[in-house]
């Protein structure tokens, strides 16, 4: 499987040419932006134009945009009017977190990238007809903008009552959208499991989120680097993804670690042991 990375790691770091330079001498050859403003400024055309001209010369593809969670810099401490949430009801509050979505699709115009990550709902979200109605207006909506510029959504699988696997394999099969999915193993640990979750989307999988965590809180902790906090069985995981590796990268979605000297070595490291995962590995 390829080698991937969601800059998530880095989210309380502007995003600059130096991380990706680092992102790409760690061996790892596709990255994932993620869209939070004090990361990546979707609204500073100078910050996506410097961006622009280093992808134009590097070997570093962009595979995926992860698409704004939040429109404040302050990863939505500002309050709850910062949440983008496309499940909103009602239209006139839904159209801001639309237009924040479609000027984060506008990188495309100038660093090409085949998929944006949606999110249906926040965490916890309860289940609501009016809520499914809203997502699917948005959706509409949203990947007929995406397609315009070359992108395809992919919906992730969320620890929520809306989007769960099954409830997106029935959201897809009832809806009939022209979209496909993103794996997100945490989540799925959280909710009907990680098996489970990849039998239900097999087919629609065109990209993965990895991250371990105890299956109650979305840690987004590295894989086997804490044992008695993480709870996915890795082995099984990667023989699963292992099965269809031609659609997808293996994509590490981690949360920074603030006294790891090297994150970088440690990726390498992590990468070698999940390609090579066997009965006897250890991390």
């Amino acid at each position: 499987m390829q080698r991937a990375l969601s800059t998530y790691l880095l989210v309380n770091h502007r995003l600059s040419n130096v991380l990706l330079d680092r992102i790409w001498e760690a061996g790892i050859p596709l990255v994932e932006i993620f869209c939070a403003r004090q990361h990546l400024d979707y609204h500073n055309s100078a910050q996506i134009a410097e961006l622009g001209h280093w992808f134009r010369e590097s070997e570093l593809k962009l595979h995926s945009l992860h698409s704004p969670l939040h429109t404040d810099e302050y990863a939505g401490r500002s309050g709850p009017q910062a949440v983008i949430n496309i499940t909103e009801p009602v239209k006139s509050k839904r159209i801001p977190m639309l237009d924040e979505i479609k000027r984060a699709l506008e990188i495309a115009e100038t660093i090409p990238f085949p998929y944006l990550i949606q999110h249906i709902g926040v965490t916890g979200q309860e289940y609501d007809d009016r809520y499914v109605d809203a997502a699917f207006a948005a959706l509409e909506e949203i990947s007929l903008f995406a397609r315009q510029r070359g992108v395809e959504v992919l919906l992730e699988n969320t620890p929520n009552a809306l989007a769960s696997a099954e409830r997106l394999r029935v959201f897809l099969n009832t809806t009939h959208l022209n979209v496909n999915v993103c794996l997100d193993v945490g989540h799925a640990h959280m909710n009907e499991g990680v098996e489970s979750a990849y039998r239900l989307l097999k087919n629609r999988i065109r990209s993965t989120h990895v991250h371990d965590n105890d299956g109650k809180e979305d840690l987004h902790l590295f894989p086997m680097l804490a044992p008695e906090q993480g709870t996915i069985d890795w082995r099984r995981t990667l023989q699963l993804l292992r099965s269809q590796d031609d659609r997808y990268p293996l994509l590490l979605e981690l949360r920074e670690v603030p006294d790891m000297g090297s994150p970088f070595d440690t990726l390498r490291k992590l990468f070698d042991t999940l390609e090579n995962l066997t009965t006897n590995d250890e991390f």
